[in-house]
C-alpha cells in the first residue's frame, strides 16, 4: 500500500472538525485516536489547531464554534474554480464559494446532490 501526498489530485488530503467545544473534541480524539495537537499561527494573527499523527498534520479543528459537531473532508483538485463548476453542473450546491486562504491555498465548500458536505482545495504548494 502506498501513502498519497495531501497534494495528490483526488486524494482526501485534509479533514477539518467544527463543533461547539473544540477542547472537549480534541480531548476525545486524542484519547480515541492518539492524535497530537499543534497550534499553527495563521497570517491573520489567529491560530488553527492541527491534529497530527507523529509529526504529520492530517487535519485540524476550526476555531469558530458550530452548534453541532461535524467533519469536512477536503479533496485535492488541480483547479478549485473549474472543479466547483464541474460539481455544480452535476447538481452540487455551493455552500462557500472559492476563496483564497493565504499560506494554505484556494478552497470552496459544497453539498453533493445526495446531501453530503465536502470541500475542494488547491494548495499553494501546487501552484507552478
Amino acid at each position: 500500500m502506498s501513502i498519497l501526498e495531501m497534494t495528490t489530485v483526488g486524494n482526501s488530503g485534509w479533514i477539518d472538525y467544527s463543533g461547539p467545544d473544540q477542547g472537549k473534541a480534541k480531548a476525545f480524539y486524542q484519547k480515541v485516536l492518539g492524535w497530537n495537537f499543534n497550534d499553527m499561527p495563521m497570517q491573520d494573527g489567529s491560530s488553527y489547531s492541527a491534529a497530527a499523527i507523529g509529526d504529520t498534520a492530517i487535519g485540524g479543528f476550526s476555531p469558530m464554534p458550530e452548534a453541532q459537531g461535524g467533519w469536512t473532508i477536503y479533496f485535492t483538485v488541480a483547479d478549485v474554480d473549474a472543479s466547483v463548476k464541474s460539481a455544480t453542473d452535476q447538481g452540487a450546491t455551493v455552500l462557500n464559494p472559492p476563496m483564497d486562504m493565504p499560506g494554505v491555498g484556494r478552497m470552496a465548500t459544497l453539498r453533493d446532490p445526495q446531501g453530503a458536505n465536502f470541500a475542494l482545495i488547491t494548495y499553494e504548494s501546487m501552484d507552478g
